[in-house]
């Protein structure tokens, strides 16, 4: 018989650990629910990268209807998506810790299992694929396959741009909880606002650079991948993988932290892509400064330079207000350049460059 400790069990981890039980309960509730109305358990997949050697695959496993579990959310139909409001991304039904079998243009390579959130995220190892974009094909349960592309970066490409999503491509004052909530949940997809300028400005830096990688990082939920997918595209902003990250209470707290997300996932970027220099796209209403200073102060040399978008004063308001970084270039010596839309950015990138 297990003898109790007499240390006191403490409560800060004691709650998360309750609430996350009681989230798969409701869960398992959900799924059970899901089955008998005849979902059948599908895998949706997002955009991956990697390198020759290898891949990173990314999907999410869950509970469709027969007949669209053969179309991927990021696939849909625009006209269909032109009047969807935000909260329906939130209540699809994920399937945990679920086998998926991965073959890259028509070769199988591997399986692998999802997380407790239905979050597919794996390295899969290959042999010499070409740099460019392929298709990897996602299977579960031997249902038929679902494709997304991959795209493998050039071994001799030196230079990459991550970008942050909310109020830098896509203007949605996310800091402040209700509106938030309203442009997460409430309004349309199509409402949803681009940064003037900001596509055009990524667009050319990843095009003076054939072959290298774009990336974009957000504090988002996985929910979203599908409209942010579909945003991206329906404003010509280049294609490339989303790395979000799943909301929810965990057994260690009762949130994900948004903040270490972005962090961790840099610091794989630099590990991943050693010879890269990062193009670092962000705003001044959240955390994108002080991240991006700290990521320049530990990896200079995977720095070219951060361009962080100023928010408007409504704007700023609406985000809880700016950020109060001191940052200067000389610390770092990563050149840093500010502007209010993607017009005033590319001009200041382009002025480094002379």
């Amino acid at each position: 018989m297990t003898t109790p400790s007499n240390e006191p069990e403490d409560s800060a981890t004691a709650r998360p650990v309750a609430v996350a039980r009681l989230d798969d309960w409701l869960h398992e509730r959900r799924a059970r629910r899901a089955v008998k109305r005849g979902r059948l358990p599908s895998i949706i997949p997002y955009i991956g990268y990697g390198r020759p050697e290898w891949i990173r695959v990314l999907g999410r496993a869950l509970y469709l209807k027969p007949e669209v579990a053969m179309k991927t959310e990021a696939r849909a139909d625009e006209q269909q998506t032109a009047r969807v409001r935000g909260w329906r991304s939130f209540t699809s039904v994920h399937v945990p810790f679920i086998t998926v079998t991965v073959e890259i243009d028509g070769v199988v390579h591997d399986e692998v299992v999802t997380d407790r959130g239905g979050v597919l995220d794996a390295i899969i190892p290959t042999k010499g694929l070409q740099p460019g974009w392929h298709t990897v094909s996602l299977r579960v349960n031997g249902s038929e396959a679902s494709e997304s592309p991959v795209f493998v970066v050039d071994p001799s490409a030196h230079f990459g741009v991550v970008s942050d999503v909310d109020d830098t491509v896509m203007i949605t004052a996310l800091p402040k909880p209700f509106v938030a909530a309203w442009n997460s949940f409430v309004r349309h997809e199509q409402a949803r606002v681009p940064t003037p300028g900001m596509s055009v400005f990524i667009d050319r830096q990843v095009s003076a650079h054939p072959g290298s990688p774009i990336i974009y990082l957000s504090t988002g939920a996985w929910n979203v991948a599908p409209t942010l997918t579909r945003f991206l595209a329906r404003n010509l902003y280049p294609m490339g993988p989303l790395l979000l990250t799943d909301w929810g209470p965990t057994p260690d707290r009762w949130f994900r932290s948004g903040r270490e997300h972005k962090a961790r996932e840099l610091r794989r970027l630099a590990v991943e892509f050693p010879d890269v220099r990062w193009l670092l796209i962000g705003d001044d209403g959240q955390h994108d400064e002080e991240l991006y200073h700290e990521f320049s102060l530990q990896h200079p040399q995977n720095v070219a330079a951060v361009a962080i978008r100023q928010l408007s004063t409504g704007e700023a308001v609406l985000a809880g207000g700016r950020s109060t970084a001191e940052l200067h270039t000389s610390v770092s010596g990563v050149p840093w350049v500010y502007g209010p839309d993607g017009a005033t950015l590319a001009r200041q990138i382009n002025e480094l460059d002379t």
